[in-house]
């Protein structure tokens, strides 16, 4: 029986990592004791143990989701007393937004997905010259994602590749025709991924934290925008630059042109999906655009909050595509709820490291640094962090800790509004280098198109290499010279 109970422990998860969990839950209490019995800052060792333990789930996410590891480990630390649950739910109500967006817009992007795909599938027949395709990738993912959702975006171009994997299968071609069909995927999705992150640092939409830093700072959609345009428009320039150049010199992985033979199969399946549009589904694309345009004026004029926006997109596009049943308003959720309650779980450890204090003493620092070297090194900081583990967390943790340095009183306003910039572009420019670092990133390794065209966890860290290293200099050069 006890067998059984291991083997049910984590389910498919390694072997080692399970037994590495296990150990984290053991010794925790035992070590908690002796630091106290030693007299010894027992809640702030124990704290960063605890940190660092969740931040190694957050890591491991290709073994198990962190969820649940990251959850016992959360639950084991409010028993121990380094947080309380009422401190908890005050860390959740004061990021309601960010969980309202998380619910209800993601959702709503569910079902604008036949638009998307509309428009990925007409750039990827129609547009030959591979350069041109990629860099119109790279913007039209941007955009999408600085309005919509990124992991909707990096979902709807997932889809996409499947569709031309699947078709391109049936037709039966020669094996290396399928390695070049392969390898032309991989530099879409990359690029379209990449394409994700210029857009998303840009508005308060474009990821979770942004809506976190922005809902703070006390900046709506436009204010946020021109408060992060200095690092935003410089690194999105450079960033379409790049794209030209690696695959102009077929560096990095990228450059895999299609041959004609290839290229004649996905016209023809575009030309399919044309004659096989019914009226219907015409209807149902000039609705779902109709919807795109109400969704970026509403978040324009903050006609209310993002969650909110989100919930009345769901009722329209729903409303009037004629999605009326249950099972089907579900699917749209479950994309979604995982996320969602990862990041409550990423709350209970932010509420340990303010109740234990374990930054003060880095913030602190850093504080005390020259007023022209505390912004560079913020974007730093915040984006070697979160290379490493999630940039949703380590912004969670950053903003929190510098907005209780203007309450106290150790920084002004201008000092902060500075400070949540660097937070902003510094959580979500580094962090393409890995996948722990961006969701969407993560999505796509996990994604069922990836073991397809052999994109692995090293192979996406290489591609992604590039990008990594002008996205971060000129991110940091714009925050030095431009803010």
């Amino acid at each position: 029986m006890l067998l059984n109970f291991y083997n049910n422990f984590l389910g498919e998860a390694p072997k080692w990592y399970k037994n590495l969990i296990i150990l984290f839950l053991a010794s925790n209490p035992l070590i908690y004791i002796f630091l106290i019995n030693i007299g010894s800052e027992a809640g702030f060792i124990m704290g960063w143990i605890i940190l660092a333990q969740f931040i190694l789930t957050l890591a491991m996410a290709l073994n198990c989701y962190p969820l649940q590891p990251g959850g016992l480990i959360a639950i084991e630390s409010v028993l121990m007393g380094l947080t309380s649950t009422k401190n908890i739910y005050h860390e959740v109500a004061l990021n309601l937004k960010v969980i309202l967006l998380l619910v209800f817009m993601v959702a709503g992007i569910y079902f604008m997905k036949d638009f998307l795909l509309f428009i990925f599938t007409k750039l990827l027949v129609n547009i030959k010259n591979k350069r041109t395709l990629s860099v119109l990738f790279v913007i039209s993912a941007a955009v999408l994602s600085a309005f919509l959702d990124a992991l909707t975006v990096t979902a709807v171009l997932i889809a996409v590749a499947v569709g031309f994997y699947y078709v391109f299968q049936e037709a039966k071609k020669s094996e290396s025709d399928l390695e070049e069909f392969r390898s032309f995927l991989r530099n879409l999705l990359m690029h379209g991924a990449v394409g994700t992150a210029l857009g998303g640092v840009s508005t308060i939409v474009g990821e979770p934290q942004n809506l976190l830093i922005g809902s703070i700072a006390g900046w709506n959609f436009l204010e946020f925008f021109i408060q992060m345009l200095p690092i935003s428009l410089p690194v999105f320039i450079f960033g379409l630059i790049t794209c030209y150049l690696i695959e102009k010199f077929r560096i990095f992985g990228y450059g895999a042109e299609l041959s004609s033979d290839v290229r004649s199969i996905i016209e023809n399946f575009g030309k399919e999906e044309d004659l096989k549009r019914t009226s219907n589904d015409k209807a149902k694309l000039i609705v779902q655009f109709s919807v795109v345009i109400i969704l970026i004026l509403s978040l324009a004029f903050n006609v209310a909050s993002v969650g909110l926006i989100g919930l009345m997109v769901i009722v329209l596009l729903t409303a009037f595509n004629g999605i009326i049943e249950e099972h089907k308003l579900g699917k749209a959720f479950e994309e979604a709820l995982p996320f969602t309650s990862l990041l409550v779980v990423f709350f209970v450890i932010v509420a340990v490291i303010h109740d234990q204090h374990l930054f003060s003493p880095v913030i602190g620092y850093v504080l005390s640094l020259n007023f022209d070297l505390q912004v560079p090194m913020f974007f730093l900081a915040n984006g070697i962090l979160s290379m490493i583990s999630d940039n949703v967390f380590v912004a969670t943790i950053y903003i929190s800790e510098v907005k209780e340095a203007l309450d106290t009183g150790l920084i002004n306003r201008e000092q902060f509004d500075l400070l949540a910039i660097a937070i902003n572009t510094g959580t979500n420019l580094p962090s393409v280098a890995t996948p722990n670092g961006q969701a969407a990133f993560l999505f796509l390794l996990t994604s069922s198109i990836a073991p397809l065209i052999g994109l692995s966890y090293f192979r996406m860290v290489f591609m992604a290499l590039p990008y990594t290293i002008v996205l971060t200099v000129v991110g940091l050069l714009s925050v030095i010279y431009f803010l």
